[in-house]
């Protein structure tokens, strides 16, 4: 069985003062039924990891460079995450892709880095508003996984997360038919391409305005072993209701 998953991506919010909230999440969730994720910006992984240290939630990083170390001002490795006390990392997120013009490529080079640091590599696909509209969204999700997950991608260090563009923090949520084509397509194409075994282990998120309110007819659908969750994973009150929908899914 997969263990189910729900991340929180604080993405440039954050600072030492917030801590607090993951402080009340772990008290909260003393012993909780499903993996507890945290991806605080990278200035706070340390302090983080301390706050939990022992605890009952895991702690991630947002990108990691595709190189182990050298000449990339202002990067990070892999190696260097983990150092931090990071167990996890997310790559390939839109915002990475959009704002930082990140390929199918770049994805794959920093994933087989994460991998190879000990990193679960949280690898982000989705399709925007025109290509949904277009009826492209399969094929840009087929394109997306094929040129972003190595070719050593297990069950225990490849998540796959699902994040339609148009849907982040916009309030919009694809209809819950829509969410599970798409994770039944992506759960497909992991089980022929990597086999039954690993195909099945693999856990698949689902991301893009997720909210207490909506998370539990979501846990429901087919294929969704849980959420990378944005802006409400900042206070413990809103993520804690959405790990509770998902011990309870």
């Amino acid at each position: 069985m997969r263990r189910k998953l729900a991340a929180g991506n604080w993405k440039m919010n954050g600072n030492a003062a917030d801590l607090s909230e993951l402080q009340a999440l772990s008290h909260m969730h003393a012993a909780p039924a499903v993996d507890i994720l945290i991806c605080p910006p990278a200035t706070l992984i340390h302090r983080a990891k301390e706050k939990v240290l022992g605890g009952n939630i895991q702690i991630g990083g947002q990108d990691c460079h595709a190189a182990n170390s050298g000449a990339h001002t202002g990067d990070i490795s892999a190696q260097m995450l983990a150092d931090a006390g990071a167990s996890a990392v997310i790559l390939g997120h839109s915002e990475r892709r959009e704002d930082h013009g990140e390929q199918n490529e770049d994805v794959r080079a920093k994933s087989i880095a994460a991998m190879n640091g000990g990193l679960k590599a949280i690898i982000c696909v989705g399709e925007s508003l025109e290509q949904r509209e277009a009826a492209n969204t399969l094929d840009i999700i087929g394109g997306q996984m094929s040129g972003s997950i190595p070719d050593q991608a297990t069950g225990e260090n490849l998540i796959v997360a699902y994040e339609p563009i148009w849907a982040i923090g916009t309030g919009k949520v694809p209809t819950l038919d829509e969410i599970g084509q798409v994770h039944d397509f992506i759960r497909a194409r992991l089980e022929r391409r990597f086999g039954e075994g690993v195909g099945r282990s693999v856990r698949l998120l689902y991301g893009g305005s997720v909210k207490p309110s909506n998370a539990a007819e979501i846990f429901a659908v087919s294929n969704v072993d849980g959420a990378l969750v944005g802006g409400a994973s900042l206070k413990a009150d809103d993520f804690s209701g959405i790990i509770q929908a998902l011990e309870q899914a």
